[in-house]
């Protein structure tokens, strides 16, 4: 069973999507702006958040934003605007997948319990830490330290770089980083991960040497 946390100012929306996550056997908590979803997870803690954009109060990307600072709860961003641009800026602040209104319920079901196996999965792998030089990365907790210094990345930044170092010096496509990384029916192309792999390499500052473009196929962690 999931906690969830429908956040939509339409009831309606809100509604379909209780109705199913509830057949499914999980509970689900309603909010209808984004200043009521942050005031809840103050109190309560979710596994997943599905959060509409274009809301009254505090939009959706603002929340989002809010809610980082307080947990690390993962977030399935709703939008009728279905622009590369919106989809590319919610990846930027954090968010774990965007689906575009009008919306088949059944693959937000689907989406929902892809994203939270996923992070269920990372959080019950065993200790783990690797170093490169100044880079340190930890598996467990999720961190990233560069020269001692822990680096602020975005939830999909991780994803990518454990993803990358964990199949380090293998050439691996950036449709395969999609497929493994973004995960359930992306609906992203190339130009997706060039601009996640171009905001990781400016986190990584001196160490985003270890991340070699391979011309015509992808990226290689090279260590």
């Amino acid at each position: 069973m999931y906690r969830i946390l429908v956040v939509d100012d339409e009831a309606n929306i809100r509604e379909v999507i209780k109705e199913y996550a509830e057949f499914e056997g999980h509970e689900v908590d309603e909010a209808c702006d984004g200043m009521q979803a942050v005031d809840m997870v103050r109190e309560r803690d979710y596994d997943i958040i599905i959060m509409d954009v274009m809301m009254p109060r505090l939009d959706g990307y603002s929340a989002c934003k809010e809610i980082r600072k307080l947990k690390q709860i993962p977030v399935l961003m709703l939008s009728a605007r279905g622009e590369e641009y919106d989809k590319l800026f919610g990846f930027e602040i954090g968010i774990d997948d965007y689906v575009v209104k009008p919306f088949s319920p059944k693959e937000v079901m689907a989406r929902i319990n892809a994203i939270v196996k996923r992070n269920s999965t990372a959080a019950a792998a065993p200790a783990e830490t690797e170093k490169f030089e100044g880079l340190e990365i930890n598996f467990t907790s999720r961190d990233v330290f560069i020269d001692g210094e822990k680096a602020n990345l975005t939830p999909k930044e991780y994803d990518l770089l454990f993803y990358l170092v964990r199949n380090k010096n293998i050439a691996l496509s950036r449709n395969k980083l999609l497929e493994d990384v973004w995960g359930y029916d992306f609906y992203g192309d190339d130009r997706t991960i060039d601009t996640h792999i171009k905001m990781l390499r400016n986190n990584l500052g001196p160490y985003r040497k270890f991340i070699v473009t391979l011309r015509g196929l992808g990226y290689k962690f090279e260590a």
